[in-house]
């Protein structure tokens, strides 16, 4: 069992920036994939960045690219995802979420397999 736990979401104006936090614990952090997913209300959860365990290998959505960073510390167990040049469309409930498969780049939500419970990002216009 992984479990995590989401901070540093929160109500910022649009073209602001925050940085979310994922602390994880139990099993060896450094051994899974790490993923940032957000949904909004009425719609599916969707990918937005997604990083390797050894953090070299990443992946993001053509909304995140240019835009957020993911990063990752297994010395502290802990994932991050840096946004800035917030839009109000950004606006959703982000997760992040472990997968432990080995395999390259995991982007499917159906295929992890630990979630935290979300932390709420509001983007005011």
């Amino acid at each position: 069992q992984v479990q995590l736990v989401e901070s540093g979401g929160g109500l910022v104006q649009a073209g602001g920036s925050l940085r979310l936090s994922c602390a994880a614990s139990g099993r060896t952090f450094s051994w899974y994939t790490m993923g940032w997913f957000r949904q909004a209300p009425g719609k599916e959860r969707d990918i937005v960045a997604a990083i390797g365990y050894r953090g070299d290998n990443t992946y993001y959505t053509d909304i995140a690219k240019g835009r957020f960073t993911i990063s990752r510390d297994n010395t502290k167990n802990t994932v991050y995802l840096q946004m800035s040049g917030l839009k109000p469309e950004d606006t959703a409930v982000y997760y992040c979420a472990a997968e432990g498969s080995g395999l390259p780049l995991e982007i499917r939500p159906g295929k992890y397999d630990f979630w935290g419970q979300g932390t709420q990002v509001t983007v005011s216009s």
